[in-house]
């Protein structure tokens, strides 16, 4: 049985969220451009050549970091947005792990990705692909306050 809101009884906890997911995912790319950039100096810019390595390398630790330690990334605190998983409770780092591989997987296959977008518009929580297998959600932080 699961403690996470009832969205029928509680629509504030999903309010507007896939679209917070997607403005924070914007503020997440910029960040993690803005990593890679700044690591680029200690690798003898050598890290230009494989720049989308950097970018996944970088970015996968990021997000595992940034969730594990407070249940959402950098841009999602910023929209007000943060990960519970299936009791109620944050992200673990092992969670966090799995979340960010299946993120990471959708994203490589595009029509995972796009399946991951349907759900998140149509299924009643708004979660994507890898929320719906880890059980894991995204709520608005003020209302889970």
């Amino acid at each position: 049985m699961s403690t996470l809101p009832d969205p029928d009884f509680h629509p504030e906890f999903y309010a507007d969220v896939p679209g917070k997911r997607l403005l924070a995912f914007f503020i997440d790319t910029v960040i993690i451009i803005a990593l890679c950039i700044l690591v680029l100096p200690f690798t003898a810019f050598t890290g230009l050549f494989f720049f989308p390595l950097l970018y996944l390398v970088l970015g996968f630790a990021y997000r595992v970091v940034t969730l594990a330690n407070a249940g959402a990334t950098f841009g999602m605190r910023v929209m007000a947005i943060e990960f519970r998983d299936a009791s109620g409770l944050r992200m673990g780092g092992g969670l966090a792990v799995l979340h960010t591989l299946g993120y990471t997987i959708s994203w490589a296959m595009p029509l995972l990705q796009v399946a991951s977008v349907v759900l998140m518009l149509t299924s009643r929580r708004g979660q994507g692909l890898s929320d719906h297998v880890l059980g894991t959600v995204a709520l608005n932080r003020r209302a889970s306050r």
